[in-house]
């Protein structure tokens, strides 16, 4: 038999996960920008020793589905059939499963932003229409309070007839009286009203009446205006909007070198190489006998040696330090207001601003990034994102090969490189705006207060996405490395290497050994740049080598995610017209690389 549901809904960045989060002992996704949920996500509670389905639900403003994500949340309301839901968190590889949604929830607990408190009225009306018992959560009173604004409650539930339970989720207040409010609300039968007094009345009609209770329950102090709140305004105007963020992404990028470097230089690479390594070889060499298995553990290729090197002192430390300045930049509020700041721009690639979300995730990993598309609006927007991301932006443990490879280098042909990665980003983006057919878009994007982040929800986002990366990232890396030891002391390396010479030598001008990574790029794109480190290369074979991997062939889990979300011809179309670009763009470095290196140099 399977459980009973209670839904969890209210508009985007209201602070629905952590709510979720408090209740079921998740550790869903949450940050300070619309969007974050673009599925929904599935716990267990316990209410009055039964154990119920708590599902989050994607945020919506209303039951009137605009994307794919809104509509999820409409059929789980209605009931209708089996969803795939992601197990308790948004990461790169989900827990994927089927629950079965075909019936209606026990019970919904509705969270309203009580800075945007008539939006959150209008969706609630459009809940309680369906007459299934509901809870209100209030949340967010402290930032209404910190403006001179207060609501209430007693008054607000009077009207509206519900419990109301006021709350400041990322503080955990109020959200222990939700569990057991719900003892009761699970077992009540529905009223049969909405909000608005019942019947039917039209959505201007239904504006009005929220409007009407929201002023009468609603008052104000004078009060000063906060700093924060005029620097927040300020970051979405030209001036000094632009060269803020000129100013914050590269604070970002010296962060993620920097930081990245140290941790490698100064704590993963002693760890490893004069350590861990050293100490897994010795025990090899002692109860391991000579041959093909030992060669493949400690040899050119070995699991031991490189399968360890790689993903931990060459790509970890740089996932690291993005995730902190990630982090840092999502939870602060800043990333609505870059969307609004460069929407100009995306609106000539055929995208609102809102599409940097997208974007910026993809610079951590393809996957979930392409899966947040969802919350844009058409086809056409979702198509050419996903698009892009596949093309043009390096994940996380990509950067950190790229950093690596070339940073110790020369910082210039590093720079180069992400400069050319946003060349094609752009170019690409305009020519698929022409032939990718659909209205041209808008954008309506909804700026949270500008917070200062707090340092525990860093660490804990940090350290899920630590091992996030371990998972998803460090031990397929490790797999791979194990077939590639194996296939090299085989000689089948050696001899599939043969087929690629004239494009590896020729062409891309590069040593016929550089025909590895492009085999090893197949299955982890990052793999494309890492044994080029070890190869006694030019700088303009780095530069070469460098642009090829940044446009090559995604990852397996991003191919998969597009066929998934789109249809395997999509999959394909994407995947052909990636190694062609790397290896059109790579030829062309090859060739004039040389000319941009003495000038830089």
């Amino acid at each position: 038999m399977s459980k009973q549901t209670i839904l969890l809904i209210g508009p985007p960045n209201v602070g629905k996960s952590v709510i979720f989060n408090y209740l079921t002992g998740k550790n869903s996704d949450c940050a300070n920008y619309v969007g974050t949920t673009v599925e929904y996500t599935v716990g267990d509670i316990m209410v009055g020793g039964q154990e119920y389905q708590l599902i989050d639900v994607p945020g919506t403003y209303t039951l009137e589905a605009t994307n794919e994500a809104e509509q999820i949340a409409v059929d789980l309301l209605y009931g209708r059939g089996s969803i795939s839901h992601s197990n308790g968190c948004h990461s790169k590889q989900q827990s994927k499963t089927e629950v079965n949604v075909a019936q209606v929830p026990k019970a919904i607990i509705v969270v309203l932003d009580a800075q945007n408190l008539e939006r959150s009225l209008f969706l609630l009306n459009q809940i309680q229409a369906h007459q299934i018992p509901v809870i209100a959560l209030l949340n967010r009173i402290d930032l209404l309070e910190k403006k001179g604004e207060s609501i209430d409650v007693n008054k607000l539930m009077d009207k509206i007839k519900i419990p109301v339970i006021p709350s400041v989720a990322v503080e955990k207040e109020g959200l222990e009286r939700v569990k057991e409010q719900l003892r009761t609300t699970v077992e009540q039968e529905p009223l049969g009203h909405d909000c608005l007094g019942g019947g039917k009345i039209t959505e201007e009609e239904a504006w009005h009446r929220v409007e009407k209770i929201t002023s009468e329950i609603k008052s104000k102090r004078e009060s000063s205006v906060q700093q924060k709140e005029t620097l927040g305004d300020k970051m979405i105007k030209p001036w000094p909007g632009i060269p803020l963020c000129l100013l914050i992404l590269g604070l970002v990028f010296a962060f993620v070198v920097g930081v990245g470097m140290g941790l490698r230089q100064y704590i993963l690479l002693p760890l490893f190489r004069e350590i861990l390594i050293p100490a897994l070889v010795f025990i090899a060499e002692q109860i391991i006998p000579e041959g093909l298995f030992l060669q493949v553990l400690i040899g050119e290729y070995g699991l031991l040696v490189k399968g360890l090197e790689w993903p931990f002192t060459l790509v970890f430390p740089y996932v690291i330090s993005f995730y902190i300045a990630f982090t840092i930049m999502e939870d602060s509020g800043y990333l609505p207001r870059l969307a609004v700041l460069l929407d100009g721009i995306f609106n000539k690639m055929g995208l609102p601003g809102s599409s940097i979300i997208p974007f910026l995730l993809g610079y951590g990993c393809g996957v979930p990034a392409i899966m947040a598309s969802r919350s844009l609006s058409s086809y056409k927007e979702r198509l050419i994102v996903t698009s892009l991301i596949s093309l043009a932006i390096p994940c996380v443990a990509q950067s950190g090969a790229l950093i690596f490879l070339l940073g110790e280098r020369s910082l210039f042909v590093l720079v180069a490189v992400f400069a050319i990665s946003l060349l094609v980003l752009v170019g690409a983006g305009m020519l698929l705006a022409k032939f990718i057919p659909g209205a041209f878009p808008s954008t309506i994007v909804e700026i949270p207060d500008l917070l200062p982040p707090k340092k525990d929800i860093i660490f804990r986002k940090v350290f899920i996405r630590m091992k996030e990366y371990i998972v998803d990232g460090a031990v397929p890396m490790m797999k791979i490395i194990a077939i590639a030891s194996v296939v090299y002391e085989t000689g089948v390396m050696n001899y599939i290497s043969s087929f690629m010479r004239p494009l590896v030598t020729q062409w891309l001008q590069l040593p016929v050994e550089a025909s590895t990574p492009l085999l090893l790029g197949v299955f982890r794109r990052e793999l494309t740049v890492v044994p080029m480190i070890e190869m006694d290369l030019t700088l303009v074979q780095l530069f070469t080598g460098a642009v090829i991997s940044l446009f090559y062939v995604p990852c397996i889990a991003i191919v998969a995610t597009i066929t998934r979300e789109f249809n395997w011809k999509v999959a394909l179309g994407i995947l052909v017209v990636t190694i062609l670009t790397a290896f059109l763009i790579g030829g062309i470095v090859a060739r004039f690389g040389n000319m941009f290196v003495n000038v830089m140099l």
